[in-house]
């Protein structure tokens, strides 16, 4: 607690530093301000980081009133930086927006209401909304979807590791579902093993042609068979029980039952497979990979038969000196479905059993057989599940080549970051938008403006020193310029104001100035 607080007290004064150096170099004597107006920056600078993590609109409204006591046009090279930061930070910092929307009328609002101080130039509550939008509005949005961004990515990390750790449980349920179907059919194998070998102990514990000692350990042979029996069906048959209760167990299978009994199988229940079988085994099949290519079988044609009824599914064994590769492949239906329904349902079949766990059970259990599975979607809309088991006995488990699919709360998760980054350019574009059309006003404005600013240039010529005139004379144009072209000679001394017109809508054109004393005429010149 104490280190977080030390922290945030040292960014709040690097903060106050580096707002405070414009307006040290900005408003000191030497720059046309005074020595008290930076004292006020300073002291007022200093209240606004102190007050902007807990109420980061009032921080903002400082910055304004700081600025705007500056220049009635809000915009000051003393306080422009302070304006943006402390815009930023509002929008980063407070969740809600209705205050700061009115926040930022009330700002507008008094920028026009500013408007009489400074001889009534209504462009002047016009700059006031291009900057508010510019160094304020622009700055609050920003900070907005910054603060959203973070908001989301935050809270789409968390759904990914919750959904992650969820998805991690259901894969070692499964994998320990497979292994104790491994568990039931090695009971199943070495039961009948222990069983035999039982029998031919108690054969052996009767058998005349043999001493009373090779009789007595016979008899222990048998004993110990039995024992060993019994022991292995009460491990086992826990597991195969817990198993067996789930509404979701994979169905069970004969034991001794061979791949080319599967295909059989599954075509007298209608289905259209083709078998084919390639190259000769040169050694026996080891048990665990016997029986991972029979899984693989089974998951398989159960799958193409519950998610792409009518396709044809073609079984494919290829023999070698040292591997055995099975692979079971569906291509798109003969039925009604069509290929786009075959595709749908393809990639509907890599999920597998429900919760999408049957693949994981069977890549654990070709994993265990020191094999390599691999399963996706093909490019005609069918689904391939291809295996590579080991001939070699006692070869180790190997990992899985098959790469998983992406969450999908990290596809969430990348849909919200685009969104937001969609939101950010929004925030971006919205202010130079109303930037543009505030500029378009202007302009309006300003055209309209000069154009009842022209005085013709007849009645210039008709114009004689010593007329009475003044300045809202009829034979003048209601609104003269704001003041002389940079051009223009300095004014005749003596006199009590010069009006200036235009004598066109274009730049170029000369520009006509008319001094006045006591309400009359002085003197009038072409400048510009």
């Amino acid at each position: 607690m104490r280190g977080g607080r030390l922290r945030e007290t040292v960014l709040d004064l690097g903060l106050w530093g580096v707002l405070v150096v414009p307006v040290l170099l900005r408003l000191d004597p030497h720059d046309g301000g005074s020595w008290e107006q930076v004292a006020v920056g300073v002291v007022g600078l200093g209240a606004a980081v102190a007050v902007c993590r807990a109420r980061p609109l009032l921080a903002l409204a400082l910055a304004v009133g700081l600025s705007l006591a500056t220049s009635p046009e809000l915009f000051t090279p003393a306080y422009a930086l302070a304006l943006v930061v402390f815009g930023y930070l509002a929008g980063r910092r407070r969740r809600h927006t209705r205050a700061a929307l009115a926040l930022f009328a009330s700002i507008a609002a008094l920028g026009f209401a500013l408007v009489p101080l400074s001889d009534g130039n209504v462009s002047q509550g016009f700059t006031v909304v291009l900057v508010l939008a510019l160094a304020v509005v622009a700055p609050w949005l920003t900070g907005r979807y910054v603060r959203q961004y973070a908001r989301l990515v935050r809270a789409g990390w968390e759904l990914a590791a919750r959904m992650e750790r969820e998805q991690a449980a259901v894969a070692d349920r499964e994998r320990l579902r497979e292994r104790s179907r491994i568990a039931g059919d090695m009971h199943d194998s070495l039961g009948h093993d222990l069983a035999l070998i039982a029998l031919r102990a108690a054969a052996l514990e009767v058998d005349p042609g043999l001493g009373s000692r090779q009789q007595a350990a016979a008899g222990e042979l048998r004993v110990a068979a039995a024992d060993a029996t019994a022991r292995l069906r009460d491990i086992i048959g826990v597991l195969r029980t817990d198993d067996e209760q789930r509404p979701d167990a994979a169905p069970t299978v004969p034991v001794g039952e061979t791949v080319e009994e599967v295909v059989d199988r599954a075509r007298a229940s209608g289905m259209s497979v083709e078998h084919a079988v390639t190259g000769r085994p040169g050694v026996d099949t080891p048990p665990m990979a016997d029986r991972a290519a029979h899984r693989l079988v089974v998951e398989s044609l159960t799958n193409a038969a519950k998610h792409a009824p009518g396709a044809p599914v073609r079984v494919a064994l290829e023999h070698t000196d040292d591997t055995l590769t099975v692979s079971v492949t569906n291509g798109p239906g003969t039925g009604t479905s069509g290929a786009d329904g075959m595709s749908r349902r393809g990639r509907a079949a890599a999920a597998g059993a429900p919760g999408g766990t049957g693949l994981v059970g069977l890549g654990e259990r070709v994993r265990l057989a020191g094999g390599r599975l691999a399963h996706g979607a093909r490019a005609d809309g069918g689904f391939a599940v291809r295996a590579v088991l080991p001939l070699v006995p006692g070869a180790t488990a190997a990992a899985s080549t098959a790469r998983p699919a992406a969450p999908a709360s990290v596809r969430e998760r990348d849909r919200a970051r685009q969104e937001v980054r969609r939101g950010l350019a929004q925030a971006i574009w919205i202010p130079l938008a109303l930037v543009a059309a505030l500029g378009v006003v202007m302009l309006v404005f300003g055209l309209w403006t000069q154009s009842r600013s022209f005085l013709d240039r007849d009645d210039y010529t008709g114009l004689r020193v010593g007329d009475p005139l003044s300045a809202d004379a009829e034979r003048l144009p209601p609104h003269p310029l704001d003041g002389p072209p940079a051009s223009a000679p300095p004014e005749p001394p003596g006199m009590d104001a010069c009006l200036y017109y235009r004598a066109a809508m274009t730049a170029s054109v000369p520009v006509y100035r008319l001094c006045l004393v006591d309400g009359r005429l002085a003197a009038k010149a072409v400048v510009g």
